[in-house]
């Protein structure tokens, strides 16, 4: 997915088994955020940066979408735990993973394996892709802030 494209229709299942579309945000901004595994530090410190400021999104106009791999029971888990506001798709079958792009090799000390990129797409209200913060440019401490300047 590049700037300008349409993102899908059926965006996947949440942490309750509902399925949420790309519609279910018409005329909100979407903040979609993939991220690489639920209670992970990293993770975790953007998910609460997120949810710290959940408020101002919201005043802004933006639904906000966590997207992992872990499965429902993982992210509901996640979810009451970190108090997060915001719903997490369930991408067991890496179904938006793949079309976003975002799930490849890394290499973590020498060691090869697949996984996601931590990528954040922001799509605007007719459901086109606005802007992506690259894996590089990602600051789990300051996300919401990178996403909201």
């Amino acid at each position: 997915m590049k700037i300008g494209d349409k993102a899908p229709e059926i965006l996947g299942r949440d942490q309750d088994g509902n399925e949420l579309k790309l519609d279910d945000f018409k005329g909100q901004k979407l903040v979609l955020y993939f991220y690489p595994k639920d209670s992970t530090p990293g993770c975790t410190t953007e998910a609460c940066n997120l949810r710290d400021n959940y408020e101002r999104f919201l005043a802004q106009g933006y639904a906000v979408v966590g997207v992992s791999v872990q499965d429902e029971k993982s992210h509901k888990k996640f979810i009451e735990k970190h108090q997060l506001p915001f719903p997490l798709i369930a991408d067991t079958e890496k179904t938006l993973n793949n079309a976003f792009g975002v799930w490849g090799e890394k290499n973590m000390y020498g060691r090869k394996y697949m996984g996601t990129f931590r990528t954040t797409f922001i799509i605007d209200e007719e459901g086109k892709i606005e802007r992506i913060i690259t894996p590089k440019e990602i600051k789990v401490k300051e996300h919401a802030q990178q996403i909201l300047d």
